[in-house]
């Protein structure tokens, strides 16, 4: 796979990975597969940088609240040592060549969730304390093979605003069509720690209101299932979209500000490779 086929991919695996309620939690999934060509080493050290725009848009799960469409402004630049991308920064670290189909990637990853609300967000929110976002630091596995790419990531609260850890797994795979289509099937788990869950969709005794009872949250695991693709024109241009459904845990529906079993998001976004 080309490098900017592989880094249009890393985006939209990133577009809604944190949590259901971020407005651009980043993760990352390996892109190589069996159907697509690898970059030569050469690729592979030089540098690559890119601009671009998208749109994002996601139903959050709290009760009443508006769908999000968010302008998104892209940019990437990536070498042997550095993957930026969006609100996410990767230092790599020396990759495991356990045979010719088979590849360990691990890196150290910093990247910024928009998760949270404003108590002016929607009825049920009002007289809540503001819950932030913040930048989440961590290290993540990648496992790319012929048959399928797994990964794996854990997520630290580095802003102290929840004081909560993530651990994301996914599974995917790549199929690419002609010259210009890529399209990448995925599921994953993300479990949140009790901290998390507690922070954004617990209820404090100061917040009780009727028809908002006090609500403690516990660690939760939701589940994740999508699509990702690009439509490369050429080398320079490409079109990106994705949508995902997060199937939310019972820890996370049963608090008093949540309404739905179910958030999701979709995106597209245009983007530039110098």
């Amino acid at each position: 796979m080309t490098l900017s086929s592989s880094f249009a991919l890393t985006f939209l695996g990133s577009a809604s990975r944190m949590a259901a309620a971020s407005m651009l939690a980043v993760g990352l999934f390996a892109s190589a597969t069996a159907t697509a060509q690898e970059p030569t080493d050469a690729e592979s050290s030089s540098t690559t940088w890119g601009l671009g725009l998208g749109v994002m848009s996601e139903q959050e799960p709290y009760a009443g609240i508006d769908r999000d469409n968010t302008p998104v402004p892209l940019l990437q630049f990536e070498n042997r040592y550095l993957h930026l991308f969006g609100p996410q920064i990767e230092f790599k670290l020396p990759s495991l060549d356990i045979s010719d189909s088979q590849r360990l990637n691990f890196g150290i990853v910093g990247k910024y969730d928009g998760s949270g609300y404003k108590e002016d967000d929607a009825p049920i929110l009002n007289g809540m304390s503001e819950r932030k976002g913040g930048f989440w630091v961590g290290g993540k596995v990648e496992w790319s093979s012929d048959l399928v790419d797994l990964s794996a990531e854990w997520l630290a609260d580095a802003s102290g605003n929840s004081n909560g850890q993530v651990v994301n797994l996914g599974v995917e795979r790549t199929w690419r069509f002609g010259n210009h289509v890529l399209l990448t099937p995925h599921v994953g788990a993300s479990w949140q720690n009790e901290k998390t869950v507690d922070y954004y969709f617990g209820v404090r005794d100061n917040e009780v209101r009727l028809g908002r009872p006090a609500y403690a949250g516990e660690a939760a695991t939701n589940i994740e299932a999508g699509v990702r693709g690009v439509y490369m024109f050429n080398k320079q241009h490409s079109i990106l979209m994705g949508v995902e459904v997060t199937s939310l845990a019972d820890e996370i529906k049963d608090s008093p500000l949540v309404d739905r079993s179910t958030t999701n998001s979709v995106f597209l976004g245009y983007i530039y490779r110098f």
